[in-house]
């Protein structure tokens, strides 16, 4: 190995290159600070190359063909219809590839110095980076480190055919069952997208449901059953086994020992972050036993000097936070005051249909001492989600009937995942439901399931017959 000669310096060091770290570089560079990054593989990290973009590729396919389905009824006609998943995985790995020479190119349109390799810290102050048989040094003024994370999957997660987020959506042929184990928003993806394909699906999770308010769970649990999707609730799983291809999944259920035997598995896991071989203890950053760095509403660590971003700090493993957080520690690194607040972080399935939540759910309110008043509209009523045959779902807004505060804003259907931005922009400017139901909406549009909703607040909702309008209150 060579060792450079020469300490070089930067005022800012970024490790890790994912949607934190990027974010971190250019908005670093954009003021005025000299940035180097380093990349243990490559820009974009795992939502870019393995995570947030092939999977929605995925069910973005997945949704276009089921949609296709129904497009005789418009008046398309097709002889035959099919899905071929080589073509699909070469569209998503031309859109992989143009998405990070984007990101490259903004690097270098931004003068960051990008380096292949991995990075670990010497002191306070210091990094050393390992790229092939060279190792060089580099001393910084302020360092973000932004390394993600990988699964840590249970010890009965052991074959081939046991597949993590990544894995499932780079499959090369349809499952003839797959088996989801758990609930989150990669399990909903990966059971829609596949039992679109034709795979026989079973979802196995340990918890009632997904985690979304009540009436939201209800719709997406009656979809479920409708597309026959089979949703076995309460269950731990306790082992699998593998003969000829086939896997067993044994788990315990209040009604006794289960099985079911499926040709792939997939496994919802936690995130453990990737800070065990950084060296922090040489630079005085503090890591929790669970591997996470604590940090400050400005990102800042126990350092003042050192910055964390991304799946390496508490909350939840998504590149929304990850991209804000990363923008935030380049900011105050930069000098320039900024704070990150997770409250309204808003979670999305891209789903058919696709699910989408932001602030209290009904019963959150409830514990939290609201006298709570609710509205929901069907999409059925809706002109445009007629007009384009996806009248599945609801909308659901929670608001506190003493103050007319907004609080929480659900919604499961066509356009769900753009729709939400509308309520996390209307929490974060403490909206109340006149301030929804006050301004235009375009028709037809899915916006106008909002309208519907927030008029029905006051019981003025136009297309809910008259007993369906009077907005429920729970002191």
């Amino acid at each position: 190995m060579v060792v450079g000669e020469l300490v070089q310096e930067r005022d800012l060091i970024v490790i890790g290159g994912g949607p934190a770290g990027y974010s971190a570089a250019i908005r670093a560079a954009q003021a005025g600070l000299d940035v180097i990054l380093v990349e243990k593989k490559a820009l974009g990290g795992v939502c870019l190359n393995e995570g947030c973009i092939p999977s929605k590729v995925f069910t973005q396919s997945t949704g276009a063909f089921e949609q296709a389905k129904k497009a005789s009824a418009y008046g398309v006609e097709a002889k035959e219809l099919g899905f071929n998943l080589a073509k699909m995985h070469e569209w998503r790995n031309g859109v992989v590839s143009g998405l990070k020479k984007g990101v490259e190119s903004l690097c270098a349109a931004h003068k960051i110095e990008v380096v292949n390799g991995e990075a670990s810290f010497l002191s306070e102050d210091r990094i050393g980076v390992e790229h092939g048989h060279q190792f060089d040094t580099y001393r910084f003024k302020q360092a973000v480190i932004a390394v993600g994370s990988n699964p840590d999957l249970p010890v009965w997660a052991k074959s081939d055919h046991i597949l993590d987020a990544s894995g499932v959506f780079a499959l090369e042929e349809v499952p003839e069952h797959l088996i989801v184990c758990g609930n989150d928003y990669i399990a909903l993806e990966a059971a829609f997208g596949f039992r679109a394909l034709g795979s026989v699906v079973t979802i196995i999770t340990e918890d009632a449901g997904f985690g979304f308010d009540s009436s939201i769970e209800k719709e997406l649990q009656r979809i479920l059953k409708k597309r026959k999707i089979r949703f076995v609730k309460d269950a731990r799983v306790i082992r699998t086994e593998e003969q000829d291809s086939i896997i067993s999944v044994f788990y315990e259920t209040p009604k006794g020992k289960l099985e079911s035997e499926g040709s792939h598995v997939y496994v919802s896991a936690p995130r453990r972050p990737l800070t065990s071989e950084l060296g922090l203890s040489r630079a005085g950053v503090n890591v929790e036993e669970s591997g996470h760095i604590t940090v400050d509403s400005r990102c800042r660590t126990n350092v003042p000097t050192i910055f964390a971003a991304g799946d390496i700090t508490q909350g939840p493993a998504l590149a929304v936070k990850a991209l804000k957080q990363g923008k935030t520690a380049a900011d105050n690194a930069a000098g320039i005051p900024a704070e990150f607040n997770l409250t309204f972080i808003p979670r999305v399935v891209h789903s058919d249909p696709p699910v989408a939540s932001v602030g209290l759910t009904e019963d959150e309110a409830k514990e939290q001492g609201y006298s709570v008043k609710v509205s929901e509209t069907a999409a059925a009523g809706n002109g445009f989600a007629s007009l384009s045959g996806q009248k599945e779902g609801k909308t659901k807004i929670v608001s506190d009937r003493d103050t007319d505060l907004i609080l929480g804003f659900h919604t499961i259907g066509a356009g769900a995942v753009e729709l939400i931005s509308n309520g996390v922009t209307a929490l974060e400017m403490v909206a109340r439901d006149e301030d929804l139901s006050a301004v235009f909406y375009p028709h037809p549009s899915l916006n106008e399931n909002w309208l519907e909703t927030a008029e029905g607040l006051s019981g003025k909702a136009l297309h809910a017959p008259p007993q369906r309008q009077t907005a429920g209150s729970v002191k």
